[in-house]
Formats: C-alpha cells, sequence, structure tokens
C-alpha cells in the first residue's frame, strides 16, 4: 500500500491520544511475550505489514521460536502454544472480530480462567491498543516504511 498520510508530521499528532496504551501496559504484570503474541496474531487478522514486522522483530528478540511464529495463523491445531496463550489468543481474535460475533461465553470463561480480573482488564487493553494502530497504519499507510523497524524503537523511556 502506498503511504497516504503521515500522522506523525501532524501538529495534533494522533497518536498522542494512544499514547497512554504504552505506559500503561509497561506496568502491567502480564508477560510481555504474551502481549506481543496477542499483538502479532491481531496484525495477522487485521492486514498490518508494519506491525506484522514490528511484533516479528520483538518477539525474534524475546528468544521466541520461530516455528511457532510461522503457525500463528492455525495455532488451534497447532501443539505448542500453552493453555494461557490459547486463551489470550481466542479472546484476542473474538474481541478484533466483533463484526462478526461478539465474546462468546465459552472464550470468556476460558479466559477468565487464565487471567485474574486485573490481568483481563490489561489484556483487553492492549488487544484495543493494536487494534487502534493497525487501523491508522491500514487507513492511511504506515509512516514508516515496512521492514524499518529497528528493535526497541518505541520502547519506553524511563
Amino acid at each position: 500500500m502506498k503511504k497516504r498520510l503521515n500522522y506523525f508530521q501532524r501538529a495534533n499528532n494522533p497518536m498522542q491520544a494512544l499514547s497512554g496504551f504504552a505506559p500503561y501496559l509497561a506496568k502491567s504484570p502480564l508477560d510481555k511475550s504474551l502481549l506481543e503474541l496477542v499483538y502479532f496474531r491481531v496484525s495477522q487478522i487485521n492486514g498490518c505489514a508494519f506491525c506484522l514486522d514490528m511484533h516479528t522483530k520483538e518477539l525474534r528478540a524475546m528468544g521466541e521460536e520461530e516455528h511457532r511464529l510461522y503457525v500463528m495463523d492455525a495455532w488451534r491445531e497447532a501443539p505448542f502454544y500453552s493453555d494461557r496463550e490459547r486463551a489470550a489468543l481466542a479472546y484476542a481474535e473474538a474481541v478484533t472480530k466483533v463484526s462478526t460475533g461478539h465474546v462468546s461465553d465459552d472464550v470468556y470463561d476460558a479466559v477468565a480462567g487464565q487471567f485474574s480480573e486485573g490481568e483481563l482488564i490489561d489484556l483487553t487493553i492492549a488487544i484495543i491498543a493494536i487494534n487502534s494502530y493497525n487501523r491508522l497504519n491500514i487507513a492511511f499507510g504506515s509512516p514508516m516504511a515496512v521492514g524499518s523497524y529497528k528493535v526497541g524503537q518505541f520502547a519506553e523511556k524511563n
């Protein structure tokens, strides 16, 4: 997709509206690799090339095994995801695909069985965040070239 509009260059950068997600999630007790798996899966669903590139690189830097990324689109049939990861992935898919149906009781019960209430809120915020970033990139074209992301590029500065 061609770049349509560089929203980073706007005087009133829309990323400022989303800027609260990263510091909030940085304090979450959720495992960062689990969050990255969720970001990767949601970006697959939404077809956001820049985010797929970014989260693949982040996952690999965390030591994620390539075969788990290769089959992520078929995670239900793959034997190497934990019950916690499976619950998070199913929930992420349901929250992302709300136009095809709401989060079922089965999906909610599975995720609620794996995560505390606080963790479930954080997981939901993470899913909302990546969907927001995906949609900006899909609507306007990524302001950065796909493939240009460097590991840690958007890490919180303390």
